[in-house]
């Protein structure tokens, strides 16, 4: 590539991996808390800062989350504490973490004389890192925390002195177990494995140069005492989080000993079509170039070692249904950094820039053509437009809000934690006869299932294109 071709594309990278990430910060305060996971994790944390009980996670006042630990829900509850209740305060741990990838990352790529913006352009063009950026949820911990151990191993392996790295890669361990717990050692610890297998020698030298017995205290030291308090303040914890959470929830198809939502079944394989997706088109680009030099793929530690990390995960859930396309986040680093290490020699830079731009470019179009036309509060998944158009929030905090069978955690946000369910006509009926005034919320595919009696007494007051409120007002 002529040099003036590759000052051009520098520059590209630059103005988009910044474009990208004020856009990305944006949308951190511009989109409400999404159902069902991030207003739900949002809501844990606001039960977090409000109760001041830092050890058992609460999904509503007094019921136990045992769902995951508590990394995310500190840092969420801690910003709250700073900042604010509200959605900027929620995400922005979220944020930093997926900054703070970018920028390690980064710092990386520049000792190989390459553009220090390549590897965060890679990554925000990935459709799954860009939507992820921001997102109040264990996911994000859990990633940032995987990058820590595979890159701190890395490093101190790779070193003839002991450096924080050597450290840093027991922390990284400790984090991950209280970001998603022992998962974090289930996707690093066989790649890593594995790769010391590839030639004699390594699991010799793992040994000597990472400080083993004083790591294992920093695993204990950071970890540990959490799990403990956790148990004892929630007896029950630990069984359903890794007996459930670790275990049934893998194996099991549809298992539906989740406490706090349905079963997710999907297609057997299905992680390997989330990765296609979202992350085109880079893992396209990665498959045909490890084709293309497969002979010589494991004689090179470094590109071996970074496929074996692409490649573990989804290997892993392969034979799970019960999955989500989030469990990809972990190998968009590996993906980025075996494009990287290719990069010099790849002869369509400008065609892969451009296609790999669409998907951001696109999101951008979309969401200012939402909030320009005043859309977004019609389709956005939330009932916070529904709730704050009343005034419910400020003015109106005496009275009461109740949703019908079911409450969504939006609402729960919301409303600070006011709103309530009603499960029965009856129930309906008396909640009325104890108050002048009430709010009523109810999904529209359910609103034929209140009778002609109680609509007539509730005034309909706005809709969204899932979800109705209504006000009850007694006037004597």
């Amino acid at each position: 590539m002529p040099k003036e071709k590759y000052k051009n594309t520098s520059f590209y990278l630059f103005i988009s991996v910044i474009v990208f990430v004020l856009f990305r910060f944006i949308l951190t305060g511009a989109i409400p808390l999404l159902d069902k996971t991030e207003a739900r994790y949002a809501e844990i944390a606001r039960l977090m800062y409000e109760t001041k009980d830092w050890v058992v996670l609460q999904i509503d006042y007094g019921i136990p989350f045992w769902a995951k630990p508590p990394l995310s829900t500190w840092l969420s509850a801690i910003s709250f504490e700073i900042f604010g209740v509200n959605e900027i305060a929620a995400r922005f741990p979220s944020f930093l973490m997926a900054i703070g990838i970018l920028i390690i990352v980064g710092i990386k790529v520049k000792k190989s004389k390459l553009s220090f913006y390549l590897p965060g352009f890679i990554l925000l063009t990935m459709p799954e890192f860009l939507i992820h950026t921001g997102v109040v949820s264990t996911d994000s911990a859990l990633g940032f925390s995987v990058v820590l151990i595979m890159l701190s191993f890395w490093e101190a392996i790779n070193s003839d002195k002991r450096l924080f790295w050597n450290y840093l890669f027991f922390i990284a361990i400790g984090l991950g177990l209280l970001a998603k717990g022992p998962i974090v050692l289930i996707l690093t610890i066989p790649p890593i494995f594995i790769w010391c297998l590839l030639k004699k020698g390594r699991f010799k030298e793992v040994f000597l140069k990472l400080p083993w017995v004083l790591g294992f205290f920093i695993i204990c030291l950071v970890a540990i005492p959490w799990y403990v308090l956790a148990e004892q303040q929630s007896p029950g914890f630990i069984d359903y989080f890794i007996v459930g959470e670790h275990i049934k929830r893998f194996i099991e198809p549809g298992w539906h000993g989740d406490l706090y939502g349905g079963p997710k079944s999907q297609a057997l394989g299905m992680i390997w079509i989330f990765l296609l997706i979202f992350t085109f088109p880079w893992i396209q680009v990665i498959l045909y170039m490890l084709w293309k030099g497969r002979q010589t793929i494991f004689k090179n530690k470094w590109v071996s070692y970074l496929v074996l990390w692409l490649f573990w995960t989804p290997l892993f859930f392969t034979l799970s249904k019960n999955i989500l396309h989030t469990y990809i986040i972990p190998v968009t680093v590996p993906i980025a950094l075996l494009m990287v290490y290719w990069w010099k020699g790849y002869q369509k830079k400008i065609l892969l820039l451009s296609i790999s731009s669409i998907f951001p470019v696109f999101a951008i179009i979309v969401f200012f053509g939402f909030f320009l036309n005043g859309t977004l509060d019609t389709y956005a998944n939330s009932d916070k437009y529904l709730l704050y158009d009343q005034n419910i929030h400020t003015t109106e905090k005496e009275v009461p809000i109740y949703y019908w069978k079911q409450k969504s955690y939006s609402g729960q946000f919301y409303s600070a934690g006011r709103a309530k369910v009603i499960q029965t006509p009856k129930a309906l009926d008396s909640v009325m006869k104890q108050h002048d005034k009430l709010f009523f919320v109810v999904l529209n595919k359910n609103k034929d299932e209140i009778s002609g009696v109680f609509k007539e007494r509730l005034t309909f007051l706005e809709s969204n294109y899932k979800t109705s409120i209504f006000v009850y007002e007694y006037f004597p």
